[in-house]
């Protein structure tokens, strides 16, 4: 199965200031090239020292927001993999920073179908299948009406269903 991956031979950089994750993100990916760093000094040398396929960040302890700047100035696709800063804020500013995709440390067991999703994406973001795919999700962790509560999200969803009709 993972032969058939798109993601066999991938560059990817996980950064996350728990060891246990970054060793599930490792097992999940064993058909990639994967790169951990602990801290956002590491990070960032790697981000400068290295072309990846994919980033994959941790907003909290790692001053995710921060690297996903620099990821996304060096063009990496870069993927949000949060717990602690799950709101719909750190969505919006993922979002608003570049970030292709947004996922819930809960669903890591998923990270492979959410990558491959961007691989195949050709590093697009990929946030209408996201919300297709998480939006009971969210929904349930923010609230129901969490989108219409702010009209970044309102606008949003519009702009996504724009793209979509073409």
């Amino acid at each position: 199965m993972t032969s058939n991956s798109p993601l066999k031979d991938k560059m990817v950089l996980v950064v996350d200031d728990e060891p246990d994750v970054l060793e599930t993100v490792k097992e999940e990916l064993d058909m990639c090239l994967v790169h951990t760093a602990k801290d956002y000094e590491t990070a960032l040398q790697y981000l400068l020292s290295y072309t990846y396929d994919i980033v994959i960040l941790d907003i909290m302890g790692v001053n995710g927001f921060e690297l996903l700047k620099n990821s996304v100035s060096r063009g990496f696709p870069t993927v949000m993999l949060t717990a602690h800063a799950l709101t719909p804020e750190a969505l919006k500013k993922s979002i608003k920073l570049g970030a292709v995709t947004f996922l819930p440390k809960e669903k890591i067991a998923e990270l492979r179908e959410f990558l491959e999703d961007v691989v195949m994406g050709e590093g697009k973001p990929g946030w209408k299948k996201l919300f297709d795919r998480m939006g009971s999700y969210f929904n349930k962790r923010f609230g129901p009406d969490w989108k219409e509560k702010d009209k970044f999200f309102q606008d949003f969803e519009e702009e996504l269903k724009r793209e979509e009709a073409g």
